[in-house]
């Protein structure tokens, strides 16, 4: 295990505020009593995880039982992840992959004897996966976001937070628990239109398309989503990435593209890579995705929203001309720890469950169509392909520098219009860049870069409006 995995393991799992700086009690301070102990503890979450039904308990409640029934106190739960990282060091473990899973029961019950008085959090217990086979998980789920971020405000006197897809500005404030001083949006700085978003919501055959359950089954919808993907691979030079909502989801439509025989037809133009969640397969695809499109070969490249690559990976230049997001990527809703938070927000929060879940989705397809724009010289087609995205509640959640470059012709576009639009798009984008027509648009002139230096051009934010600063603020 490399040193990353070293630091996995031997990390706090609490925030650093709440790390302990005790000595440790006496009755787990010798090695093989605090084995013993954790192996009680090992033999009553054991106990705990053969119910054969889903529950969601206090933490409170839970805590007491366990103490009740190990005839222990919250301080030695605190203390076992500092407990196991002193003994694994003490030993000098080489193989420390065979430590996981008792430093998976540690971290629990530190965080339990740390959190467990907390009511911003739940223990959570599933017995089965999304699948119904058998997978029992317990958990202790953090409900609150806010907590996450108050050691910032705590240590720092003034805060900015900064992002392409903070957007609707007020539900991130909400949700981190503090008032904002200046939320502002700002705009795109750029000489040309780089970005072309569009909302396909038909195919050619006027069919509507939608990721909704009910109609992940019907054959027209499918056929109209590999449609689009055909087209926009035939069209679209080196690189492309198709975005599905969950994995279940991109198995299944995989599935009836290669019965309609869609992902041959794909072939022909380009390669195609798939993502999983196994993290070094889905490595070795980008790699190879990489080499695809740099060897002009050209790929396309299916993913997952919320996975690895939605989240942490960039499709600039060549790597990323084109992005779909296929559906409306909303959370799985049957899960027990979305609905727990949902309910902690609208109790605590009032903030609606609709409103969240819509602002969530929102918010992971920015996540996505953001992907194939990395600097001022780039330049892509962002596709949302499904009719939700037409209504102003889902369209109006975009970032504004997505939605100055929407017009209203490509809000309501069938796969043809799409097509036309994305050739025209790419055809002028293609065109050499010169760097002249971007000075004092998207790029300083020497004598603003002057000005600056000299202090004789102030931001439109003084200093003293920064200094009054002392909770947070938004820029986006």
């Amino acid at each position: 295990m490399g040193e990353s995995g070293v630091s996995e393991l031997l990390g706090a799992p609490v925030l650093p505020q709440d790390i302990v700086e005790e000595t440790v009690p006496g009755n787990i301070r010798r090695a093989e009593h605090f084995v013993s102990f954790l192996r009680r503890i090992v033999e009553y979450l054991r106990e705990k995880m053969t119910i054969q039904h889903v529950f969601q308990e206090n933490p409170k409640l839970f805590l007491n039982q366990m103490q009740n029934t190990l005839m222990t106190d919250a301080k030695s739960l605190r203390f076992c992840s500092e407990r196991l990282k002193s003994l694994v060091t003490t030993l000098e473990v080489e193989n420390l992959a065979e430590m996981t899973p008792l430093q998976l029961v540690s971290d629990f019950a530190t965080l339990l004897g740390t959190y467990g008085r907390s009511d911003n959090f739940a223990i959570i217990f599933e017995p089965t996966d999304h699948s119904g086979i058998p997978d029992p998980l317990l958990q202790l789920a953090c409900l609150d976001a806010s907590l996450g971020i108050k050691p910032v405000f705590a240590r720092f006197q003034t805060v900015i937070l900064t992002s392409g897809t903070i957007s609707p500005l007020n539900l991130y404030s909400k949700i981190l628990g503090f008032s904002p001083i200046v939320a502002r949006s700002l705009s795109m700085s750029m000489e040309r239109k780089c970005i072309c978003p569009m909302i396909v919501s038909r195919g050619p055959d006027q069919v509507s398309m939608t990721s909704k359950f009910i109609s992940r089954d019907d054959l027209s919808v499918v056929r109209n989503y590999g449609n689009l993907v055909i087209e926009l691979a035939t069209h679209v030079p080196d690189g492309m990435v198709v975005f599905f909502t969950s994995y279940v989801y991109m198995e299944l439509m995989i599935s009836y593209w290669d019965e309609m025989n869609v992902i041959n037809r794909i072939l022909d133009k380009k390669l195609v890579f798939i993502e999983t969640p196994d993290i070094t397969e889905s490595s070795l695809a980008l790699d190879n995705y990489r080499r695809a499109c740099d060897c002009g070969r050209g790929a396309v490249f299916l993913c997952v929203a919320r996975g690895k690559v939605a989240e942490g990976i960039d499709f600039d230049g060549h790597y990323g001309r084109a992005v779909v997001v296929i559906g409306v990527p909303f959370q799985y809703t049957e899960s027990r720890v979305l609905r727990a938070r949902l309910e902690y927000m609208r109790l605590a929060l009032q903030i609606k469950e609709s409103d969240y879940l819509s602002f969530d989705a929102m918010r992971q397809a920015s996540q996505c169509i953001g992907r194939v724009i990395r600097s001022k010289s780039d330049y892509g087609i962002m596709v949302l392909a499904d009719k939700r995205f037409v209504r102003n509640e889902k369209r109006g959640k975009l970032p504004p520098w997505i939605l100055d470059c929407l017009e209203d012709a490509h809000v309501d576009m069938d796969t043809d219009e799409a097509v036309g639009t994305a050739r025209r798009f790419l055809k002028d984008l293609a065109q050499p860049m010169q760097k002249s027509t971007a000075l004092g648009i998207a790029l300083l002139t020497g004598r603003e870069v002057a000005e600056l230096e000299s202090g004789k051009s102030l931001p439109k934010l003084s200093l003293n409006e920064l200094r009054k600063v002392t909770t947070g603020a938004f820029v986006e």
